[in-house]
């Protein structure tokens, strides 16, 4: 359990985990913004032009009268199935999905440019990557070959 507690400790404490959580946080707040702007903007703009409201689409599958006995007041409810709202729903992920799209976009473009300033004339200058980390069986290895080296240095040593 403790070796659980750990590995989880580490993967949390890694710097990709805490771009992706803040990377989470902002796109929920986008989220809203491209929802806001698909109900307040392009809903009514649409209904302008089309006619048609999607918040009010509605499929009317059944309506049930309910009468209160104590004050005899009939109320009617509706079941209904509301597909404007899905269609506002897919309204909003085209828009995500179009935003989500440019960014990529202009992300391999600047990478793009970015190669292109780091070239100087014809030569191009090598960016150094940084080495990968030493696992544990690398260490092993490490130590092995130590170990057996010092063995053969006082096997050496002895034999003289």
């Amino acid at each position: 359990m403790k070796k659980f507690f750990g590995e989880f400790k580490e993967f949390i404490t890694k710097g990709n985990v805490m771009d992706m959580a803040v990377g989470s946080i902002i796109g929920l707040s986008f989220k809203d913004l491209v929802t806001s702007f698909t109900n307040d903007i392009i809903s009514p703009i649409l209904g302008v032009f089309g006619g048609v409201d999607f918040s009010d689409m509605k499929w009317v599958i059944g309506t049930k009268e309910v009468i209160d006995e104590a004050t005899g007041v009939t109320t009617i409810t509706e079941n209904t199935l509301n597909y404007g709202a899905f269609i506002t729903g897919v309204i909003n992920f085209i828009i995500m999905a179009l935003v989500i799209f440019s960014m990529v976009k202009l992300v391999a473009a600047v990478s793009g440019w970015s190669k292109k300033l780091i070239k100087k004339g014809d030569v191009e200058v090598p960016v150094e990557e940084a080495p990968a980390p030493e696992t544990s069986e690398d260490i092993l290895k490490d130590i092995r070959e130590l170990l057996k080296a010092q063995s053969e240095k006082e096997a050496e040593t002895a034999n003289k």
